[in-house]
């Protein structure tokens, strides 16, 4: 007779530790407390300005989306058809927000927006790049005197980076109009320009060689041409300064009819935004090219200084956008924030601050007891607060050591304990205990909220 011997875990793949899907990751209870802080400290500025909030389907009709990115169309996310519609997930929240301005009719509107898109890209998740991400946006769509929409869009943007305190930063701007006349004047055919453009936008990780080469060999440029791109991507500098430069009458951008009128805008733009106090941080770089197909205007991206992981914020002037969808333009401008590398900054920032890590629970009183059988009792106490406002906890198990109380309240920062036992009871007293090592008080029970509210 052969035995055979069974294996110990007939099910090795059952016991296989799960994973998740490259791209994404899971928010533990310290890091949901500092992506709430970061939103609410957004959604403040939002509202501050006069926002509503708005939401759409995470997914499209494929239809609704293509078209709208450039080569950056090949990132979307498509899902498996079911016979019935073509759907993708949402790439960005502007492409969503136009489509939805078009089914409204709506012909007015400063919205926000906080929700996921997807992207098949190439995470790095060290410099917060992921293929599922929050994004934040705020956009105003209507038809308003030139500029002024875009100047208030560039002062929230700035008022965000300001009120988040995650350090120096710099809002790069420039024109799809400068973009166009640098492109013509150097000789780049119209058909080229958008490649072009693409190539552009790698300069903030590219040398200039590198995008040159992709220029001349992949794109098919002339080198001559490429060298002459190369002449105007080096501008940079203050706005007001630079674009009285380039205003000059015998500058080639100012003889462009395309180049005249971006750079009046810009001009508009900036003394505006000087006006609101919101000039310094901000730099007019014609290397910037917001690879997607959209922009008709004015645009912008911020970075942080030294801090390696990319643009934080960008948007810019989208009028054809809406058109699309309903046949008739809406002129939109807007800017979303890249809360995910926010997310990694305000983390490392706080982590280096205090020395432990951040804060998840926002308990202000832990209801003690000393002695058995007074769980219901610590339960009826903590009603009492939660009815007055007060964030409290109980304790789950009925008779605590008051060693780990204390250890609660030491390792999650809860200001106070209320505690009692058969004694205050019948005296119809709590002790209070305020911080680790600052004494306590006793205080009448019943007015015991009254007195943790002050």
């Amino acid at each position: 007779m052969v035995v055979l011997a069974l294996p110990a875990h007939p099910h090795p793949q059952a016991r296989r530790k799960p994973k998740i899907p490259k791209g994404t990751r899971d928010f533990l209870p310290e890091q949901m407390a500092i992506r709430e802080k970061a939103f609410a400290i957004i959604v403040s500025v939002f509202k501050k300005h006069g926002a509503v909030a708005i939401d759409t389907p995470v997914f499209e009709l494929r239809e609704t989306l293509m078209g709208k990115y450039g080569e950056d169309s090949k990132l979307i996310y498509d899902l498996a058809d079911q016979g019935g519609e073509i759907l993708s997930l949402r790439y960005d929240l502007t492409v969503p927000f136009a489509r939805f301005v078009a089914v409204h009719s709506i012909g007015n509107i400063k919205r926000y927006h906080i929700g996921k898109v997807y992207r098949r890209d190439q995470p790095q998740m060290t410099r917060g790049r992921f293929r599922e991400f929050f994004q934040c946006d705020f956009d105003i769509a209507g038809a308003y005197a030139p500029m002024v929409a875009d100047a208030e869009i560039i002062k929230v943007l700035t008022e965000i980076l300001t009120d988040l305190q995650l350090g120096k930063f710099e809002v790069k701007i420039n024109h799809r109009g400068l973009l166009d006349a640098m492109l013509a004047i150097a000789g780049v055919p119209p058909q080229k320009f958008r490649p072009i453009c693409s190539a552009i936008d790698k300069l903030d990780k590219e040398p200039w060689e590198i995008v040159r080469q992709e220029m001349v060999v992949d794109k098919g440029l002339p080198e001559e041409v490429a060298d002459a791109i190369g002449r105007f991507v080096v501008l940079r500098g203050e706005p007001l300064e630079l674009v009285q430069q380039l205003l000059a009458p015998d500058h080639p951008l100012s003889q462009n009819p395309m180049g005249k009128a971006a750079l009046d805008d810009l001009a508009a733009m900036f003394n505006m935004l000087q006006a609101m106090g919101a000039l310094g941080s901000l730099t007019l770089d014609l290397s910037l090219a917001r690879g997607l197909d959209y922009y008709t205007g004015v645009i912008y991206e911020a970075v942080l200084h030294g801090a390696n992981v990319g643009s934080i914020a960008a948007g810019g002037r989208y009028d054809k956008l809406v058109g699309m969808f309903s046949g008739k333009d809406v002129p939109a401008v807007g800017v979303s924030i890249g809360i995910e590398r926010v997310f990694a900054i305000m983390e490392q920032q706080r982590a280096a601050a205090s020395g432990r890590p951040v804060r998840a629970i926002e308990t202000e009183v832990l209801v003690a007891s000393i002695g058995n059988g007074l769980q219901v009792r610590r339960m009826e106490l903590c009603a009492s607060l939660w009815a007055a406002g007060i964030r409290a906890e109980f304790g789950y198990k009925p008779n605590p050591k008051m060693a780990d109380n204390l250890g609660f309240c030491h390792e999650n920062a809860v200001p106070y304990m209320v505690l009692f036992g058969e004694d205050e009871l019948t005296r119809g007293v709590v002790k209070i205990k305020v911080g680790p090592g600052l004494g306590c008080a006793y205080v009448c029970m019943y007015v015991c909220a009254l007195y943790l509210g002050v």
